[in-house]
């Protein structure tokens, strides 16, 4: 065999996955879409049609007043939208399970050059209240002054905010001169499990900033900024740029958002990963000696195993040990777990587990 031959045996059979729906591939109506937008030439940097279908589509589903703007990493999204809003010398509250806070490898810290006041929230949400009790009185120099909120919708624990919740929240931040800005990576779990539209969840209750999330529902290399404030949209294209996020051919994220936003493919996405979830977590609650840790309320379960029971486990499936003090595991469903994953997962599961204790 040549050296450029490639090689003859196929790949092995991945195992489930209930990691991460980063791991799901991209859905085959994005790279329907992809390819379709894969001919002839069309202005650069955004000027292309598909990109101005996009914008339109978003603008749809989040007001006449919603200015998007496409960008590679959910990373880049929170970075550039926070950025947005504060100046280095102010704070930014979030939960204390908030992906900026723990899982970005202090992005959000170093590039905005502000400060996290982080709130503990054992179910992944803050409250009004909490938030009024961040923001001190300020005597001129020696308190940090916090600038901007940050919520994610769907917490990183898989809970959800209410309207309502979002709504409360807001009013104290923008009664007291802060700005809103919501991680929406799973944005449309949340919306699908409360039954209301995308900006229900998140613009129309007065979040000002939000990073709408589309690699976790079926995209493979797009996330979108939505400015409903004017003014923090002001010179956007340029610091989109200059910190290496807009894309020459950017007709190919853009489309991504297409596929998603046409026919309800991010709510089919989003309602069936959340069943997928929901059966997951049906079936592990009924096991003795596993411990159903949070509210199941989007996609992500949290479960509680015996210590001796993980290693076998992550054989049957791919897993993440979310906290290892108290063995507690997350499994996340996406648009391509299966029922027939999930009941093995189960099964398999019971069996490890009595085993185990």
């Amino acid at each position: 065999m040549s050296p450029t031959t490639p090689p003859t045996t196929p790949p092995t059979t991945p195992r489930p996955n209930f990691a991460s729906d980063n791991w799901a591939p991209a859905h085959p109506e994005v790279m329907d879409a992809v390819v379709r937008a894969n001919s002839g030439p069309v202005p650069a940097y955004g000027g292309d049609p598909y990109t101005h279908e996009a914008e339109a589509l978003i603008k749809q589903h989040f007001g006449a007043t919603a200015q998007p703007f496409f960008v590679f990493t959910g990373t880049g999204a929170n970075v550039l939208s926070l950025e947005s809003c504060i100046r280095p010398c102010d704070a930014i509250i979030c939960s204390d399970t908030a992906h900026i806070y723990t899982s970005e490898w202090g992005a959000v810290e170093r590039m905005t050059g502000s400060r996290i006041l982080a709130i503990p929230a054992p179910n992944g949400k803050i409250s009004a209240t909490s938030v009024a009790d961040m923001i001190p009185v300020q005597d001129g120099h020696a308190q940090v002054r916090p600038g901007v909120v940050s919520l994610t919708q769907a917490t990183e624990y898989g809970t959800i905010y209410t309207p309502d919740e979002i709504n409360a929240i807001s009013h104290i931040a923008h009664e007291r001169g802060l700005y809103v800005h919501m991680d929406g990576a799973r944005l449309a779990n949340a919306a699908a499990a409360l039954g209301l539209s995308l900006s229900n969840v998140s613009t129309d209750c007065g979040v000002d900033v939000l990073s709408f999330g589309g690699t976790k529902n079926g995209a493979f290399c797009a996330e979108a900024i939505v400015f409903m404030n004017e003014h923090l949209a002001r010179d956007f294209v340029l610091r989109r740029k200059q910190a290496m996020q807009l894309a020459s051919k950017l007709r190919y994220m853009s489309v991504q958002f297409t596929a998603l936003l046409t026919n309800e493919l991010w709510l089919r996405n989003a309602r069936h990963a959340n069943a997928m979830a929901k059966r997951l977590s049906d079936g592990l609650a009924a096991i003795p000696g596993a411990t159903i840790t949070q509210l199941v309320q989007a996609n992500e379960v949290f479960v509680a195993v015996p210590a001796s029971a993980i290693r076998e486990l992550d054989e049957v499936a791919s897993l993440h040990v979310w906290n290892d003090a108290n063995s507690e595991l997350r499994l996340v469903c996406s648009f391509q777990t299966t029922q027939a994953e999930v009941d093995h997962f189960v099964s398999q599961a019971a069996r490890i587990v009595a085993a185990s204790r």
